[in-house]
């Protein structure tokens, strides 16, 4: 991009400014899913002690999810859920919630954003903690629903054994669901685009 806007404080810009930023803009919006990707492979090969690389724990989510016939969205929630290892230590799934937000629905985000505490039920009485800290969200619309993906394909996912399908597999999975955002501020710039 040669053009650039004119304004050195946001209050200044005119649509003149925006009529250059807004295409720009969008041509990074339209990269996003091979972005996001590149970012979860930089889980390939970071075991942090675990049985297998969180990359491939990612994998053989998706994996499992696939292969119960899940749906796009949750094949990327699945594959996508433990994107946020690498720079959110203590909040990873927040990461995650935060980069699917925008394309997914309100039960697949919860889940999202949820499971790390959800897969504490199987693990945080080993490191003092309650493991029936996800028991405060009982009765919550969305508990069942995030139990069941911790249960069938978060928990499972750490068998060495056990042959993922190749990132290839979701690569078009990821770009549909990441194609548009339906839950924006944005929507509108977008839909006129």
């Amino acid at each position: 991009m040669n053009d650039r806007a004119s304004f050195t404080r946001m209050q200044d810009s005119t649509r003149e400014d925006w009529a250059l930023i807004l295409p720009e803009a969008m041509k990074m919006a339209r990269s996003l899913p091979e972005r996001v990707l590149a970012h979860l492979a930089l889980l390939d090969g970071d075991f942090g002690g675990f049985p297998v690389d969180r990359y491939t724990h990612c994998l053989q989510t998706a994996t499992l999810a696939l292969k119960d016939g899940r749906d796009d969205e949750y094949v990327t929630c699945a594959l996508l859920h433990d994107i946020g290892d690498t720079l959110g230590s203590y909040n990873h799934p927040d990461i995650a919630a935060a980069i699917l937000k925008p394309f997914v629905s309100e039960e697949n985000l919860w889940m999202v954003q949820h499971h790390g505490i959800f897969q504490g039920y199987n693990f945080f009485h080993h490191i003092g903690m309650d493991r029936d800290m996800r028991n405060t969200f009982q009765g919550h619309p969305h508990y069942e629903r995030t139990a069941e993906f911790v249960e069938l394909y978060d928990n499972p996912a750490f068998n060495p054994a056990v042959k993922a399908e190749p990132i290839e597999t979701f690569v078009p999975i990821v770009q549909r669901v990441l194609a548009k955002p339906r839950n924006t501020i944005y929507k509108a710039a977008v839909d006129a685009q």
